[in-house]
């Protein structure tokens, strides 16, 4: 149910996409990284606790719940997935005492998620 014409329904609209598109850009590049497994991803991952083994599962996962996202019919399910993985990154971050950044990070980009599928999702008003 996307919103009908009216420029502030089509400015709405036009903002929840930009919201939508920087974190989904940051999402795919990271899934993808995990799929290709450069060396630094394994390093990464590894100094955060998880096996190597566990990296493309990761990447296939967030990819997934990146593609739900993305489809308008399967957003806000898309957006409620992604939270649960961006909150398990918070764990991670904070399990490791990493920096105010590293942990609030994934926090930022959960928040745009969902403005961005609040400003263009009627469902959600």
């Amino acid at each position: 149910m996307q919103r009908e014409i009216g420029s502030h329904s089509k400015t709405r609209l036009w903002i929840g996409r930009i919201l939508t598109a920087l974190p989904v850009l940051f999402l795919l590049v990271d899934g993808s990284m995990k799929l290709f497994k450069p060396p630094v991803v394994v390093e990464a991952t590894i100094k955060l606790g998880y096996p190597e083994s566990t990296i493309v599962a990761i990447g296939v996962t967030l990819l997934a719940c990146t593609f739900l996202y993305l489809v308008p019919r399967t957003s806000i399910l898309g957006a409620v997935l992604l939270t649960g993985y961006l909150g398990g990154a918070v764990a991670t971050q904070v399990r490791v005492s990493a920096g105010v950044f590293n942990i609030l990070f994934p926090v930022f980009l959960a928040s745009l998620l969902w403005a961005g599928v609040w400003l263009r999702d009627g469902r959600l008003e």
